[in-house]
């Protein structure tokens, strides 16, 4: 029997423990200093927010693809596997799935409500407690990195919002003044909707990024995936040319999208690192725009709002952010154009590390106990998930589940491959077997 530290108590980190405490006989320490199951993507939501993936995807046992819709059901949500429930019940589930395996499994689970700050070797987490916990082997599950920092502005600007998610910040602003969201993905689409809950919003909200894409929308029923063929791409080209021939094939572009779904990671690896960056420079966004999409009702409300001028989308970025003599920020985009927002909003995505680490990989990568990934958009993982340390071989008893794994494999981000990768590590290969080297 061993003992195995989990760090991080958000999705990542309740579907490891879910599946070590089902799959295997170690007992297990999660150590995370917030509420479990909540995490950036479901602590801080609102009612309005919504998964943005149908409820029948989001079950955290692999084993059941129903298992989140019955939850709902039998907790007054009425739905169906179609349907798109809100992030703040899908973290209430979280919550009940790590009690129910908790009470299943008794006397096997430790929760230590504290942030971890650091690892020593073989193995030893400190934690901002002054104490420390020791274990046979460490998963990392601390989710996605720090959202990117535009260069123009600091983060300690008076009116600028680095952080869209801490409590209560945007539903301060004032809703008679104009404000800035930096990025027009999922998450500037929450912080709008946040903006305009109140019904007190006359000033518009604007959303700016390099592009000025926003996420498609989901439709209302599902079409079942399409199968691109793929046997025959042995480039990046090849692959655009397959998809967009199977588009034509299928009548619904989210049909042949779904369809790729469990073949990302495959064609990730199988790119030449040219053919990687190209795809990073070119199609990413895009990718992202018709991969990560928006309910459909979500969709509306956003379409209603562009309508009525409520919510404006400029491209090109933004060239410099400076205080207004009068509070608030003059904010110069690329084409030249000067406007004034009582607040700036950023938006972005996460971020790429080194830069936008969390303090605990940040001291991992100090000392050596890990190394950044391809792309720099995440850590560096063999192919059993154990990290790669600095000199260049895998960390034995530590390894790392969830978004963090992103730059050695592309589709990290989302339950299903996140729950896939918890029970590979609890199943196929578990932890102490990939720890026999020590």
């Amino acid at each position: 029997m061993a003992r195995v530290a989990v760090i991080g108590g958000g999705c990542s980190g309740v579907l490891t423990v879910r599946e070590l405490l089902r799959c295997s006989d170690d007992d297990v320490v999660l150590i995370e200093p917030g509420e479990p199951g909540g995490g950036l993507a479901y602590g801080f939501a609102q009612p309005w927010h919504l998964l943005n993936s149908r409820a029948g995807a989001m079950s955290a046992d692999p084993a059941d693809p129903g298992h989140f819709v019955r939850w709902a059901n039998a907790h007054g949500l009425t739905a169906g596997s179609a349907d798109f429930l809100g992030r703040r019940d899908y973290g209430d589930y979280l919550r009940d799935v790590l009690d129910e395996a908790a009470a299943a499994h008794p006397g096997r689970l430790t929760i230590r409500r504290a942030r971890a700050t650091g690892l020593t070797g073989a193995w030893s987490v400190t934690l901002d407690d002054g104490t420390e916990v020791a274990a046979d082997d460490v998963i990392v599950a601390v989710g996605n990195p720090q959202g990117s920092q535009p260069a123009p502005v600091r983060p300690d600007q008076p009116g600028y919002l680095a952080d869209p998610w801490r409590p209560g910040a945007l539903e301060a602003l004032p809703g008679s003044a104009p404000v800035l969201l930096i990025g027009t993905g999922l998450t500037a689409v929450d912080a709008t909707l946040t903006l305009f809950a109140g019904g007190d919003r006359s000033a518009p909200v604007t959303m700016v990024s390099r592009r000025g894409q926003l996420p498609l929308a989901h439709t209302v029923e599902a079409a079942p995936p399409f199968t691109t063929a793929l046997n025959d791409c042995a480039t990046l080209r090849d692959v655009v040319h397959a998809v967009r021939a199977s588009i034509g094939a299928a009548g619904d572009w989210r049909a042949v999208v779904d369809g790729l779904r469990p073949y990302l990671d495959e064609l990730w690896v199988a790119l030449t690192p040219d053919e990687q960056d190209a795809f990073l420079r070119h199609l990413a966004r895009p990718w992202e725009c018709h991969r990560h999409r928006m309910a459909p009702s979500v969709a509306r409300q956003i379409a209603a709002l562009r309508g009525e001028e409520g919510l404006l989308i400029r491209s090109g970025g933004i060239r410099a952010i400076t205080a207004a003599p009068q509070g608030g920020l003059n904010v110069e985009f690329g084409d030249g154009d000067r406007q004034w927002y009582a607040a700036v909003v950023n938006c972005a995505g996460p971020g790429k590390l080194p830069g936008s680490a969390n303090p605990f990989v940040a001291r991992l990568l100090d000392a050596g106990l890990a190394r950044i990934g391809p792309h720099n958009l995440g850590l560096d993982i063999d192919g059993d998930g154990r990290l790669i340390g600095a000199d260049g071989l895998p960390q034995p008893g530590l390894l790392l589940v969830g978004p963090l794994r992103r730059g050695a494999q592309w589709e990290t981000t989302a339950v299903p491959e996140i729950r896939a990768q918890a029970h590979r590590l609890a199943t196929r290969r578990t932890v102490r077997e990939l720890t026999a080297q020590k």
